[in-house]
């Protein structure tokens, strides 16, 4: 009773009246949200981090440009990988309102349709953003002779000049993000280029100036899957265009499905209602002229890439990568029926006409049907053995909140940690946000499955339950993890577990990879700090001190060298020789908002089935001679404290 009335006057300390309610400016309201509209506000190591949320957002409007027929050129400079210059040829903003259009939300020319018929920005916040974000933005609109410069700081208008100019008609646009948001951002270039060559790709004769050099694309979106499939083209591409909707597609010799899908120039990674169109009636189109086979044997294996043009288009969020519109436009077409009467006449004429190819599709299909029956009963069994493994939590230690809950604000930031043994997954378990962060914890050294056919994943538990856990047995549709991290120790038998699991993924999951998921947990090797001082509380405190100690986590010899000299004489070091001697205090600083990652990428270049082959393969005489000849012995090195 006496804890009641306690409670009671606590609660009525709490003063709640006019002063609680604030309004915030436009301004304040996206600096003090700005996930909301940029998504991650990471270093820019990442492809969905929020600085190319802003970069995407200024070049948009320069596409939409593009696409009404105004400037056929866009040029693009970003100095030390910090400061980005945008210039268009296109219409220039209208002067009058370009105040307006860089700081007002919800003002914009594209409520308009008439002067914007299928854009990508259509709700008016975009360059605000960009603006409210940065801690200098400048808008140029060049215009009948003359030029109106604006500029301004972290949203707030410093500077507005008008005088004449020779130049030619279009907008400029600089920005410089605000360190004090995304701390210690960079840009980085593969990305950059990534992005600029999807823009080419979807817009047949637009040149893109890219710190002076060129991007361009010919062959639209046969090219972009030229340039990304990491494994021979089984027969030509087949590209198709339409009105306001182009493809392409081939197999090739891989498990799973490759899409590429995007909307009005903008890639939608998530895909969405035009992503799954396709997938229905190019499955259902192979069926119908061959008059057999399942929807499941005739994706397996392929590529393919789906752009549509949409009047007003909805997506799931500001971000703009999952399309969540239904029709082509309002009260138009369903999206649907138009994509799916595009394949159904184009694909079916060309199988008519081109025998050939058609051969070579149904001898792929045939070869998956095989597989498949020949894994039938195996396939079965593993099922229930997941299912019941799970049901009691033997492997996996799952979180909250999946990447599958379509509508749940912090989906992005699922992951699951995959560890090596009780004892790492044990410190990860206790230092582990179990909203959204899981852990899947492996038995020893997995298989090495290269070579393997796909019947492994379900023979095999450790792997049966990791696809399971994922949840990825019939395609990243339904995957329940945004990340999948690779959390093992940093030393031989860490890097060689490692190398086992991301050859499985490259082996029967390559799209996970290619579409950014799989990532590496770096955590660091040494732990340095001052020793003369007493320990009074082994807490780590946020001024990077642990109590009285002054401690510095490094991830490189470097970084340790690096403290040793910053913390003067006779420095403690300890040496982390594996994830379970962390303790789970610590660790929780590694796995939080300062978690380091590395993602795992994929490109053509990489000729994967020749490294796999090399690295993976039963050439061991050859890595042996390769060891021996590259050995570089290091000079000894006094023992460190524990």
């Amino acid at each position: 009773m006496k804890e009641e009335n306690k409670l009671t006057a606590e609660q009525e300390q709490v003063h709640y009246g006019d002063d609680n309610i604030r309004h915030l400016s436009d301004v304040d309201h996206i600096r003090t949200r700005p996930g909301m509209y940029v998504g991650r506000l990471d270093d820019g190591s990442h492809a969905d981090d929020g600085i190319y949320v802003l970069l995407k957002e200024t070049i948009d409007n320069s596409i939409d440009e593009f696409r009404m027929n105004a400037g056929k050129r866009i040029e693009i400079d970003i100095e030390d990988n910090l400061r980005v210059t945008v210039r268009d040829y296109g219409r220039g903003i209208p002067q009058g309102k370009l105040i307006e259009a860089v700081s007002q939300l919800n003002t914009g020319g594209k409520y308009d349709s008439k002067a914007f018929k299928k854009s990508v920005g259509m709700n008016g916040v975009g360059i605000k953003a960009v603006n409210f974000l940065s801690s200098h933005f400048e808008a140029h609109s060049y215009r009948d002779g003359q030029v109106r410069k604006v500029v301004f700081e972290k949203g707030i208008l410093q500077r507005d000049t008008t005088e004449p100019t020779d130049d030619e008609t279009g907008t400029y646009i600089f920005f410089e993000p605000d360190d004090t948001l995304f701390k210690g951002y960079s840009f980085h270039n593969d990305i950059v280029e990534t992005m600029l060559r999807n823009y080419t790709y979807l817009n047949s004769g637009l040149t893109i100036m890219y710190n002076g050099r060129r991007i361009l694309s010919r062959n639209g979106l046969e090219d972009l899957l030229k340039d990304r499939m990491t494994n021979d083209a089984l027969y030509p591409i087949i590209h198709l265009e339409g009105e306001d909707i182009e493809i392409a597609f081939t197999h090739a010799n891989q498990y799973g499905e490759e899409y590429y899908s995007f909307v009005n120039g903008q890639h939608t990674i998530q895909g969405g209602t035009h992503q799954s169109a396709f997938k229905e009636h190019i499955a259902r189109t192979i069926k119908e002229f061959f008059g057999k086979y399942e929807y499941g044997d005739i994706r397996t294996g392929i590529v393919a890439a789906i752009a549509i043009n949409v009047e007003e288009p909805v997506f799931e969020s500001q971000t703009k990568i999952k399309l969540g519109s239904t029709q082509m436009a309002p009260d138009g077409e369903s999206i649907n029926k138009y994509v799916g009467d595009f394949i159904k006449q184009q694909v079916d004429n060309y199988l008519h006409i081109h025998q050939d190819v058609a051969d070579v599709i149904e001898n792929k299909i045939k070869e998956s049907e095989r597989e498949r029956k020949a894994m039938a009963g195996v396939t079965k069994l593993a099922r229930e053995r997941a299912k019941k493994a799970n049901l009691h939590n033997r492997k996996l230690r799952d979180c909250r909140i999946h990447f599958s809950d379509v509508k749940n604000e912090r989906k992005e930031e699922s992951c699951i940690f995959i560890t090596e043994g009780d004892s790492a997954s044990g410190s990860i378990t206790k230092s582990r946000d179990v909203n959204t962060q899981a852990v899947f914890s492996l038995r020893g050294k997995p298989l090495n499955s290269f070579g393997l056919t796909k019947k492994v994943v379900y023979e095999n538990e450790e792997f049966n339950l990791l696809q399971a856990a994922l949840d990825i047995e019939e395609g990243l549709d339904t995957l329940r993890y945004n990340k999948v991290i690779v959390a093992t120790d940093a030393d031989v038998d860490g890097m060689h577990i490692r190398l086992l699991i991301i050859t499985f993924f490259l082996q029967f999951f390559p799209e996970l990879i290619k579409k950014g998921h799989v990532y590496v947990l770096q955590t660091p090797l040494f732990r340095v700090r001052n020793k003369r001082t007493k320990i009074r509380n082994k807490a780590m405190r946020e001024d990077g001190k642990q109590g009285d100690f002054v401690v510095r986590y490094c991830y490189s010899d470097e970084e340790r060298q690096k403290a040793i000299q910053e913390l003067g004489p006779d420095p403690e070091i300890t040496r982390f020789k594996g994830l379970g001697e962390i303790s789970p205090d610590e660790f929780a600083g590694f796995i939080g908002p300062d978690i380091r990652l590395e993602q795992v990428t994929l490109h053509k270049n990489d000729q994967v089935q020749k490294l796999l082959e090399y690295y993976m393969g039963k050439n061991t005489m050859e890595r042996q001679n390769f060891i021996i000849d590259n050995l570089v012995i290091e000079e000894d090195r006094p023992d460190e404290d524990e």
